[in-house]
């Protein structure tokens, strides 16, 4: 007996239901980025090894899923070292390319290798599978979609405020209740200079970024361990547990960072981009969290967050500004800001919430029944003027039952059955039936066409 197929652990089929609503998801988040003036490209899906590794750091590059090379990819190899089950130094010269762990890095590869076609500031979108080979849990796969939108070559906060804009028109869009949180990492470098460990910036960020999820005592245990004296955690304290309204906070961020210069420029920063957004309305909650970090180390200024405020699940949303990020690839100086939609989070929270609009897995709104030859002729005519004017409509391809031809269009939720039988052809009209309130009528294909796009 043949084994049952399977698929790789972390990854996930999608039916046709699933899809229509993700592909909901998806057109809800291009339509708004086409809105703010961003364009859509692609990058493959794998990338040379030597474009991504070193960029997410020692433990993004033991995630990235490598690429053995085509033929006897094991000829030029150094067998001393597979002898010696050095895997590590054998991977560079078994594999040279790999999947791409997320859209940013090759994001700012493009950017590099196209430059001279680029108008700068350069605005782009793009909406791709991702691959990182984590231990999948709930939540978290090895293959997921990630919608991110950039823009590069520009230093202005105007960016920072416009994304914001973006995010929460978005959400509101798909009927999801937000908090943005911001911070800044000229906040957090302040921060770590106050306490007397600049140095140690990487594992302060590192560890305070974890406050949600493990506690603010597991945090300084994880702080000690990173080598940070007690005296530099305690005086840490009161700074992450700065509270009340967002002006209060930026006050006494601004107190408390009036010696640090660059801190001082990311509580500027933070008020400016804070301003900009109030002055023009938001519906989600705006959160000013010191704690905010995130973990990949190229975020050089804003750093966002979002999270559903009705449903326990990680960040929805993140991204921030990287003043340098192509500096890695001989561009140095180019400044840019994006953020990441996790389309995968965001399906979570839809279904948990049931925000799916009723429209959302219809397709076909209208099924022509098929009693013959002749009658499918018909029928076939009319179909093509119901799709001509733009209504999704099918032919049952077999001549069967009446039963079992409205059980299809029962079960697949087809509110419209049109029916051509040997009396509806002879008066050259069709009789439509609403699968929802049992009503038919006869109609001429105009009149029925009229009656399906009339229903909303």
């Amino acid at each position: 007996m043949a084994q049952k197929p399977s698929i790789p652990k972390g990854t996930r089929d999608f039916g046709p239901m699933e899809m229509a609503r993700r592909n909901y998801i998806f057109d809800t988040i291009r339509s708004v980025f086409q809105l703010y003036g961003y364009s859509q490209i692609e990058t493959p899906a794998m990338e040379n090894l030597s474009t991504l590794m070193g960029k997410y750091g020692e433990e993004g590059d033991k995630l990235l899923f490598k690429i053995l090379n085509s033929g006897d990819y094991l000829r030029s190899a150094d067998r001393g070292l597979i002898d010696a089950g050095d895997y590590v130094r054998l991977t560079s010269q078994i594999s040279e390319k790999g999947l791409r762990y997320d859209l940013t890095v090759p994001f700012a590869r493009f950017v590099v290798q196209h430059r001279n076609e680029l108008q700068m500031p350069f605005k782009r979108f793009q909406i791709q599978p991702v691959w990182r080979a984590d231990r999948p849990q709930k939540g978290r796969y090895r293959e997921f979609y990630q919608c991110d939108a950039d823009v590069v070559g520009s230093d202005s906060l105007i960016n920072e405020i416009e994304l914001l804009q973006l995010i929460d028109d978005v959400f509101t869009r798909f009927g999801i209740r937000i908090t943005i949180k911001l911070n800044n990492r000229k906040v957090l470098s302040g921060i770590a200079e106050l306490i007397g460990a600049p140095e140690k910036i990487i594992d302060i960020t590192v560890a305070i970024d974890k406050i949600d999820k493990i506690g603010i005592e597991n945090v300084n245990a994880e702080l000690r361990e990173r080598g940070i004296s007690d005296e530099a955690i305690a005086t840490l304290q009161p700074i992450l547990s700065i509270s009340g309204t967002t002006n209060r906070r930026l006050e006494q961020l601004s107190e408390v960072l009036a010696k640090s210069e660059i801190g001082t420029l990311g509580v500027r920063e933070l008020r400016e981009v804070i301003d900009g957004v109030e002055a023009l309305g938001l519906n989600a909650e705006l959160e000013l969290d010191v704690s905010l970090a995130r973990g990949l180390n190229y975020y050089t200024g804003t750093i966002i967050e979002v999270k559903a405020k009705d449903v326990a699940i990680g960040s929805i949303t993140g991204g921030g500004r990287y003043d340098n990020l192509t500096g890695v690839f001989g561009m140095p100086g180019l400044s840019g800001v994006g953020i990441s939609f996790g389309a995968d989070r965001i399906y979570d929270v839809l279904n948990t919430l049931d925000l799916y609009p009723d429209d959302t897995a219809l397709g076909t709104k209208v099924m022509f029944t098929n009693f013959g030859t002749a009658e499918a002729a018909a029928a076939m005519k009319m179909l093509k003027q119901m799709r001509q004017a733009g209504i999704g409509a099918e032919i049952y391809p077999d001549a069967s039952k009446m039963k079992k031809q409205m059980a299809r269009a029962d079960a697949l939720s087809i509110p419209y059955v049109a029916i051509v039988g040997e009396s509806e052809m002879s008066e050259g009209k069709l009789t439509l039936k609403n699968m929802t309130t049992g009503e038919q009528h006869l109609l001429t294909v105009t009149e029925a066409i009229e009656t399906v796009k009339s229903d909303k």
